[in-house]
């Protein structure tokens, strides 16, 4: 039976006579995270983490190392309650209890980028975080996209891999968010630099870069500034010459360049972005690890988490059709046929959305698709007309588009073929769109 297996084997058991692991949440060969409970009146819902104890007296200076996180108490750093070493079986393991976190940033990538005015939400609590532990003293030494977490309405950092830099012994690099100098020396608060910009670059392209010495790594046009300025300087070879966090505060003083809009038939009024931070989500099922741009943006975080804002007008052209996705199906009725030589929708496809992917939509994600109608009224072709923010929703749409059916306009008394601008808007409580015949 592999670890994960046996960690999963666990549920069920109690550890320390108080903590009952009640769902096994995700681990590997190395830990294991459960949904356990505080008890109390009502029980406080946490999470629980099992590492396999050290040989030896190291086992105590692990347990030592998570209960001195205790101590830290920061409204953007994920709370730990209470720590320890117990027995399962023949096998030793010391825990951590710590607040549960709905989702985070690592979830939402795979689904797709964040945009800009979600970046502005996202980076400030980090900062906050970050330049707390570094006033201590600390070393995060894990900044990463799996390590910032949505707890409730708040953005939050890990805590599992803090220490001192007294602590911080050299050791292997596991990936890019690692700093170079990981194994040949100490982590500093310029190896947090180094993974904050790297997961600046992730968070706009849903990856990190891929460097290759000699030189400092080349952080693509393609990410706005004043992010990509901010990347580039974190991410110097030279620790010594890397930013600084309040250099990092300085640069998001300059407003950053707005995103494209969509191209829309009737222009949607501009609103505010809906942050990453305030999204509730639905619990993920691997939780611990976006208050969301980012659903574990922020069920962000933030993973998105966002604050009340109003929705932008949408577009509501006429002739046109509107339909609410209901969570269970993918089509929906059109509106009774309209008469006339203008033409009409008479069937509609809305996209199939997994709740996964709802659950990272931060405000309303709006694409346009324009399609040809033949005589007939069947769609004979379709491309974007506008992507909006994100590719994976913009191919959910031009995968839907097609299934459209229209009552062909006419002309001298013919029908004739058309080209119709559709718009779907995705928001996480459902899927609308709307139609519009071209212009010609």
């Amino acid at each position: 039976m592999s670890k994960p297996d046996t960690w999963k084997s666990w549920e069920g058991r109690q550890i320390d006579g108080k903590f009952t692991l009640r769902q096994w949440l995700g681990g590997s060969d190395h830990s294991a995270v459960f949904l356990t409970e505080i008890p109390g009146a009502p029980p406080l819902k946490a999470a629980i983490k099992l590492v396999p104890c050290d040989a030896g007296s190291a086992a105590e200076t692990q347990v030592r190392s998570l209960q001195a996180k205790t101590g830290l108490s920061h409204h953007n750093l994920l709370q730990t309650y209470e720590a320890g070493r117990a027995q399962v079986d023949d096998d030793c393991v010391v825990y951590a209890v710590m607040e549960y976190a709905d989702e985070s940033l690592g979830q939402i990538l795979p689904q797709r980028s964040l945009n800009p005015a979600e970046v502005a939400e996202l980076l400030p609590p980090l900062l906050n975080a970050l330049s707390y532990l570094h006033e201590k003293g600390l070393v995060h030494g894990r900044v990463r996209p799996s390590n910032i977490l949505a707890a409730g309405d708040q953005l939050k950092l890990s805590t599992d891999h803090v220490q001192s830099k007294s602590e911080q012994k050299p050791g292997g690099r596991q990936d890019e968010y690692d700093a170079p100098e990981t194994s040949l020396r100490a982590l500093s608060p310029a190896s947090d630099i180094w993974s904050l910009g790297m997961t600046l670059v992730a968070a706009l392209s849903q990856k990190p870069l891929q460097h290759k010495p000699p030189g400092d790594p080349v952080v693509p046009s393609s990410i706005p500034e004043p992010y990509r300025g901010i990347a580039q300087a974190s991410l110097r070879l030279d620790a010594e010459q890397r930013c600084s966090l309040k250099d990092i505060e300085q640069r998001l003083k300059v407003p950053p360049r707005p995103a494209d809009a969509p191209a829309a038939v009737a222009p949607p009024t501009p609103a505010a972005p809906e942050p990453i931070a305030a999204k509730k989500r639905t619990p993920f099922p691997v939780t611990i690890g976006l208050a969301a741009v980012l659903a574990i943006v922020f069920a962000i975080f933030y993973f998105g988490r966002s604050k009340s804002s109003t929705a932008p007008t949408e577009m509501n052209p006429q002739p046109s059709t509107t339909a609410q996705a209901p969570s269970s199906q993918t089509s929906a009725p059109a509106p009774p046929k309209q008469t006339g030589s203008a033409g009409s929708v008479t069937h509609q496809v809305l996209p199939d959305v997994p709740q996964s992917a709802k659950n990272t939509i931060t405000g309303t994600i709006k694409v346009i698709v324009q399609a040809q109608v033949d005589a007939s009224g069947k769609v004979t072709s379709a491309k974007l007309k506008s992507p909006g923010s994100s590719k994976y929703f913009a191919g959910l749409a031009l995968k839907a588009a097609p299934k459209w059916e229209f009552s062909a306009p006419e002309i001298g008394g013919q029908p004739t073929a058309s080209t119709w601008l559709l718009q779907f808007r995705f928001r996480r409580s459902g899927t609308q769109a709307s139609a519009q015949k071209a212009k010609h």
